[in-house]
């Protein structure tokens, strides 16, 4: 497997969770690090942890490219270029289609479908000239629709889609693009949700097999790693998350949809009477940030 020495590597989504934690799996390799996020307080603290030869951390919004054009220009002025790219930063919604706040719909839909596409676009000359590889996060839920969940689902599945598409743009000019998908991880936007919304959890119960099961942010850094390393065209976390890929068709159709249909009358409701009683559609460190606005209904 190619070595991951002496890379640079674009990590949005860098300050928390998994785009921390790859960071500092990446750092322990050997890479040099462009931390993007915008959350500026706890980016800047992982720069300083890792050190200034090492990092560079700029606050930018993703779905600001002018923002976005300036801290790859920085980080390439500062480390030579860019190797690697991990579109990682994205948020989520809670409640049913009727229920959400429209604009925290929106800004779910910038956040991980237009801020992958400001990512890349503003590191793929660098990425060319390199010769790099791109791993865009989707997730699981591009292939298993979950109620209460729509704008995290769809933009995911458009998400994928892109990098598909992006992937047979680029092969000629020697870049390689991936995509990766992950059940629940234990990070922020879960845990949020969890407590958010007892419903949630309910729901999470209700799941057949693994598929309510969450998994450990270091086995997601890990695969992550071991993607970003290997060029690696689709990365699974766990594993059979593959399966579900494969099996996409089969989830969506009538058969699919038997095992969660009975549920959704009972669960449903209660999640958008949360999400009312909440007075915002979305995790409050989203509100905290004034990345979305709070619900004014």
């Amino acid at each position: 497997m190619p070595t991951l020495r002496n890379k640079v590597a674009l990590v949005t989504g860098a300050a928390r969770g998994i785009g921390a934690e790859t960071a500092r799996a990446l750092a322990r390799k050997g890479v040099k690090l462009v931390l993007i996020d915008l959350d500026a307080e706890p980016l800047q603290a992982l720069a300083t942890e890792l050190g200034d030869d090492v990092a560079l951390a700029t606050a930018a919004d993703v779905c600001d490219l002018a923002a976005m054009q300036q801290a790859v220009d920085a980080g390439v002025a500062k480390f030579g270029g860019i190797d690697l790219v991990l579109a990682n930063a994205g948020i989520a919604s809670y409640g049913s289609v009727m229920q959400v706040d429209p604009s925290t719909f929106k800004r779910v839909i910038d956040v991980n479908i237009i801020g992958a596409f400001h990512t890349v676009r503003a590191a793929l000359p660098s990425v060319i000239e390199r010769k790099g590889y791109i791993l865009i996060v989707s997730s699981l839920a591009a292939y298993t629709p979950a109620a209460g969940l729509a704008s995290y689902n769809a933009s995911k599945a458009g998400v994928e889609h892109f990098a598909n598409t992006l992937r047979i743009e680029v092969a000629h000019r020697g870049v390689a693009v991936g995509s990766a998908h992950m059940s629940w991880i234990d990070t922020p936007l879960v845990q949020d949700t969890k407590k958010d919304l007892a419903a949630f959890n309910e729901f999470l119960a209700v799941l057949p097999g693994p598929l309510g099961k969450t998994t450990s942010v270091d086995t997601c850094v890990d695969a992550f790693v071991d993607g970003l390393a290997g060029r690696k065209r689709r990365v699974y976390v766990p594993g059979w998350v593959g399966v579900m890929g494969w099996l996409k068709s089969v989830i969506t159709s009538r058969i699919g949809d038997r095992r969660v249909l009975p549920h959704i009358p009972r669960i449903l409701p209660k999640i958008d009477e949360e999400v009312a009683k909440l007075g915002r559609s979305t995790s409050a460190r989203n509100v905290a940030l004034g990345d979305v606005a709070v619900d004014p209904k």
